[in-house]
């Protein structure tokens, strides 16, 4: 699990995961939300036969019994955990949510808590994917990948997970006598990602444990292969070296992260529009869009905090 020191932030963010046998999973639930309710903390936690993911945020104190409280849970002990912080409360609510799969791969069959690839600790990500031999995979989707990833990965260019066991059935040959390393924001989905090439066969399969976030934790920004920023799905939008909150930015039309270029785009009108959605939306969308935007305009400037719908 990692550690990390007492933030200067007022609010913990904990991104959690843990691949196991929850046969009875549906009364997980309620517990959960009543516990998490009732210290303040928000977020959403997702729970499946296959375990529990999820990212929440609260103060120190209340995270801190969350996870002792997750850890103590038969079959969840040994949680994998990041820890970052933010300014203020990046959710609105708390969810508790019962799923087919806690990261929806639609391949039922695998079994990461059984077969995953080998973990590559943060220190000795660098050297694995420098190797001639090693293709690196980026298992997240495009709209994550367009504002950051390592150095030479490959992106399959996926609009949801459920396209990448297309994707690898596609380029089996490319694989082939070759290192295969991937990774995703929080190891999650590169922990399932593996266990699905294996699968097929490949044995040489390596992912990177804790993911991007614990690479961008650890390894200082002068040795670093990462480029960009490191999307999260919290009002943060995204985080650079050390977990510092990023400069994206989301467009409220359509969820697609933005960076500073998009920004002074003549497409781009806050909460209205963006250079990814504008051509896609009708001018009957964006004065729908602006309605909504003045709609948070105003909650703001009476001191309501954030507009749910914002």
């Amino acid at each position: 699990m990692t550690t990390l020191s007492a933030p200067s932030q007022p609010v913990r963010v904990a991104a959690l995961y843990r691949f196991a046998r929850l046969d009875a999973f549906e009364a997980l639930r309620a517990p959960l939300a009543a516990f998490c309710c009732g210290r303040g903390i928000k977020g959403t936690l997702l729970l499946a036969h296959e375990g529990i993911n999820g990212t929440v945020a609260g103060s120190d104190e209340a995270i801190a019994a969350l996870i002792e409280q997750i850890e103590a849970i038969d079959d969840l002990s040994g949680l994998e955990v990041k820890y970052s912080s933010a300014a203020a409360m990046p959710f609105h609510r708390m969810k508790v949510r019962l799923k087919r799969e806690i990261v929806t791969m639609g391949v039922e069959t695998i079994d990461p808590a059984a077969s995953a690839g080998t973990y590559v600790e943060a220190g000795d990500w660098n050297a694995l994917i420098s190797q001639a031999d090693t293709i690196v995979i980026d298992t997240r989707n495009a709209y994550e990948v367009s504002i950051g990833s390592f150095k030479g990965a490959v992106d399959p260019a996926t609009a949801s997970f459920r396209e990448f066991p297309a994707w690898v059935e596609a380029h089996r040959a490319d694989l082939e006598g070759r290192k295969v390393a991937m990774f995703c924001t929080g190891g999650i989905r590169c922990e399932k990602a593996t266990a699905y090439v294996k699968s097929l066969g490949f044995e040489d399969v390596f992912h990177l444990k804790g993911g991007i976030l614990k690479y961008l934790e650890e390894v200082p920004a002068e040795q670093s292969l990462w480029q960009g920023e490191c999307f999260v799905f919290d009002e943060r939008v995204s985080v650079s070296h050390g977990l510092a909150v990023g400069t994206g930015e989301l467009c409220r039309a359509c969820r697609h992260p933005l960076m500073e270029s998009d920004l002074v785009s003549p497409k781009y009108a806050v909460g209205v529009s963006c250079p990814r959605c504008f051509d896609a939306r009708s001018d009957k969308d964006r004065k729908r869009y602006a309605e909504r935007q003045r709609q948070v305009e105003l909650a703001q400037a009476r001191g309501r905090g954030p507009h749910i719908g914002s």
